[in-house]
């Protein structure tokens, strides 16, 4: 189970983009794709059914998740998820410090 969710801020922690932050755009499996990082160039075709254009373009490629850590914005550090049970709802917390994770949009 990944403790990390989309929309959550992450920090890179190890590969070419290592230090750089970013928010998560999805997640599947074991990869995530972060907004503005490991940008690669796809060479597209036209396509009329949908109107897309043809050429180079230039999206997000996943990084393995094991790659980002959660950024913790009291510490200002990469931090790691736990769980605990706060007024019957399972919420995800830091391990450094406890606080509960703001909730992802």
């Amino acid at each position: 189970m990944a403790k990390i969710k989309k929309g959550d801020q992450v920090i890179v922690i190890a590969g070419k983009e290592k230090g750089k932050q970013g928010t998560v755009l999805s997640v599947s499996n074991d990869r995530v794709k972060v907004e503005g990082l490991n940008l690669v160039k796809k060479h597209q075709k036209p396509n009329r059914a949908t109107g897309a254009e043809g050429g180079i373009v230039t999206q997000e490629a996943t990084l393995h998740i094991s790659n980002v850590a959660i950024f913790n914005a009291t510490t200002q550090k990469a931090d790691r998820i736990g769980y605990q049970v706060i007024e019957g709802a399972k919420t995800r917390v830091y391990k450094s410090n406890g606080e509960a994770v703001a909730v992802a949009k």
